[in-house]
């Protein structure tokens, strides 16, 4: 594992969905908390489709948690009509990442989406890859089986669950 500077690069709907979809939810802090101490994660970018009023504690609770929130740009005319594909913007921030940022030694995925695939195989080629964090076990797409298991890790482990779960008694 790269040792101090790590980025992650998390996919927000597909984080969302996955969690949702095994009945448990994300506390953005311990989320924030457990990438920095397991990971090294020293930014975290959280990438979303489009920016909704009805989810300005939401905007406001990754940023307090410590993300730098990524929002997809869309058209006045494509916004509610399409989903919030943030994919080329997330591995465009990543490679920028790669020549810009001479800091970064490493990079954190979370996400189950096969289209990171390629992208994922050339960071490992180039020693710059960490880990791929899966939401949940059935999120983690059939495209991920052929890549060393050092490489990859799903968040609905027990162990890792306990400590990023939303409560009903945490004030995020």
């Amino acid at each position: 594992m790269k040792t101090k500077n790590n980025y992650a690069f998390i996919d927000g709907q597909n984080l969302f969905l996955g969690t949702k979809q095994s009945d448990w939810a994300i506390n953005h802090k311990r989320l924030r908390i457990y990438l920095e101490k397991k990971y090294k994660v020293s930014q975290a970018y959280y990438f979303l489709g489009y920016v909704s009023e009805s989810n300005h504690e939401l905007y406001s609770n990754l940023q307090k948690a410590g993300f730098i929130v990524i929002f997809k740009e869309h058209t006045e005319g494509l916004l509610g009509k399409k989903k919030g594909n943030i994919d080329t913007d997330l591995v465009f921030e990543i490679m920028k990442s790669l020549v810009d940022d001479k800091e970064m030694e490493g990079v954190v995925l979370i996400s189950g989406d096969g289209d990171y695939k390629k992208l994922v195989d050339y960071l490992i080629k180039k020693d710059r890859f960490v880990k791929i964090l899966f939401p949940n076990i059935e999120f983690a797409y059939f495209l991920y089986k052929k890549i060393d298991v050092k490489f990859k890790a799903t968040l609905d482990q027990p162990e890792v669950r306990k400590k990023i779960e939303y409560k009903k008694s945490d004030k995020q």
